[in-house]
């Protein structure tokens, strides 16, 4: 079965060609009230026609994402990130402020992966991932085990270990 659309050798094609009626139409008349409501008429058509040009415009347009910081107040906040997390794990869980040290580096975390997780030029830094990798290793810890819980010293060494390696990315500019 044949379909309507279907282009065969024996068809002719058809020009299509669009009617195009223009709205905007001045009329040359004497009475000159009716020659300011044409005028209005097409200032009214213009000036929506090129509203919509723009706000389209403006639409098509790549929105870029804001950027969450510069490099050197990346450094930074990753520098207090690094700190906090070596002083928590290095605190002795008898310790009265241990719970209170944890509180706070999951908030400072928190919002440092809130900040940094989006943006995609740190996304293939050495110095994100690592942090980013030792971040979710001390929470996840502390999420499981509470906030008083010692991490073992194999996972501890590791964490270390990560965040060593994104202190020297950080200083090299990675």
């Amino acid at each position: 079965m044949a379909s309507p659309t279907l282009i065969t050798p024996t068809s002719k094609p058809q020009i299509l060609t669009p009617i195009i009626k223009p709205k905007c139409t001045i009329t040359t008349a004497t009475n000159s009230s009716s020659t300011t409501a044409a005028t209005q008429s097409c200032r009214r058509q213009f000036l929506s026609l090129t509203a919509t040009l723009i706000l389209s415009n403006s639409c098509l347009l790549p929105l870029t994402p804001a950027i969450a910081a510069s490099d050197e107040e990346y450094v930074k906040e990753t520098e207090e990130v690094i700190n906090k997390v070596r002083t928590t794990i290095k605190i002795d869980k008898n310790d009265p402020n241990v719970a209170d040290a944890v509180a706070d580096l999951r908030e400072t975390s928190n919002s440092w992966v809130a900040k940094y997780r989006r943006e995609k030029n740190l996304l293939g830094r050495p110095s994100f991932r690592d942090i980013y990798s030792a971040i979710n290793a001390v929470s996840g810890h502390y999420v499981s085990f509470g906030p008083t819980a010692p991490i073992p010293a194999k996972r501890k060494a590791r964490i270390l270990e990560e965040v060593d390696t994104a202190e020297k990315a950080l200083l090299r500019g990675r």
